[in-house]
C-alpha cells in the first residue's frame, strides 16, 4: 500500500508550486498525498499578486474528517500565511504523535510576492518547529527565521529555537554550485549540486514533499533528505516553461 502524506499548504492557480507541486511529487515516489489548502493564491510563474487565506474553521472540518478516516505515515506543510492557521496547525499535528513533519517555511514566492499575512517567523519558531521533525528554508528564509546572517549561525539558532533539524538551501546564492546544508543536533552535513542554468517554480515545495513521502517510505532522516535532493535535481534537469516566467520541475517518475 502506498504511504498517507498530509499536505498542508497553499494553492499556485499556476500549477507549478504549492499544492499541485506537492501532490505530483507525492505521486512521482510512490505516495498518497490528501491535502488542507491554507489560502487561494493569485501568482503565475512570473509573481505573485495576492492571496486569500482560508477560515480556520472550515480547516478545522476538513481535519477532522481526515483524521476519522485516513492514518497518515507523514506530514508536509507549506505556506501558512497567518498565525492563526498556524495555530490550527500546531494543534492538529499534537493530534498526530509520531508522524515525521516536515516543514517548508514558506514567506514568498521565488518568482517574487509575498505569501504571508504578517511576520510569522516567531509563530513558527514556537508553535510549529516543536513539532516537525526538519525545516526545509532557503537562506533568506532562515535568515528572517533566525535573526542571523551567517549560515552556520543560521543553522545553531534554528536548532536551538526550533528544536528539530534544519535543511537550509543554497538556491539563492550566486555560487557555481547550490549547496545545501544539514545541521542536526552535533552533526553537520552539505551537498553540492552543479547549479542549473535556469530559475524554478516550485523547487522548495518539491524538495520537503519529496523528503516527507520519502520519510513516509521509512527511510531514516539524513537517507531521506540526501535521496530527496537526488530526485529534485532529476525534476529540474527535466524542467520546462510553461509561460513566460520561471521553469517548472518536471515531476515525472
Amino acid at each position: 500500500m502506498k504511504p498517507n502524506i498530509l499536505v498542508i499548504a497553499g494553492h499556485d492557480p499556476s500549477g507549478g508550486a504549492g499544492i499541485h507541486a506537492d501532490i505530483e511529487t507525492i505521486q512521482a515516489l510512490g505516495g498518497f498525498a490528501s491535502t488542507l489548502i491554507t489560502g487561494l493564491t493569485v501568482q503565475n510563474s512570473q509573481n505573485v499578486r495576492g492571496f486569500q487565506l482560508t477560515d480556520p474553521a472550515l480547516l478545522q472540518q476538513q481535519a477532522d474528517a481526515l483524521l476519522d478516516d485516513l492514518d497518515y505515515q507523514a506530514v508536509k506543510i507549506g505556506m501558512t500565511g497567518s498565525v492563526a492557521i498556524i495555530d490550527f496547525i500546531a494543534d492538529l499535528l499534537a493530534r498526530l504523535p509520531g508522524v515525521p513533519v516536515i516543514l517548508d517555511p514558506v514567506l514568498a514566492a521565488e518568482a517574487g510576492g509575498s505569501l504571508a499575512q504578517e511576520s510569522l517567523a516567531d509563530a513558527m519558531l514556537e508553535r510549529l518547529a516543536p513539532h516537525c521533525e526538519l525545516l526545509t528554508p532557503n537562506l533568506p528564509e532562515a535568515r528572517l527565521l533566525s535573526g542571523e546572517q551567517a549560515l552556520h549561525a543560521c543553522g545553531d539558532t534554528l536548532l536551538a529555537r526550533g528544536r528539530c533539524a534544519a535543511l537550509i538551501t543554497g538556491t539563492h546564492d550566486d555560487t557555481d554550485q547550490v549547496s545545501n546544508h544539514l545541521f542536526q543536533p552535533g552533526r553537520h552535513r552539505q551537498w553540492d549540486w552543479p547549479r542549473l542554468p535556469h530559475s524554478y517554480h516550485g523547487s522548495g515545495c518539491t524538495l520537503a514533499s519529496a523528503i516527507a513521502c520519502l520519510r513516509a517510505h521509512q527511510q531514516p532522516l539524513e537517507e531521506a533528505v540526501a535521496n530527496a535532493q537526488a530526485h529534485v535535481d532529476r525534476f529540474l534537469r527535466q524542467a520546462f516553461r510553461p509561460g513566460r516566467g520561471q521553469h517548472v520541475p518536471n515531476r515525472q517518475p
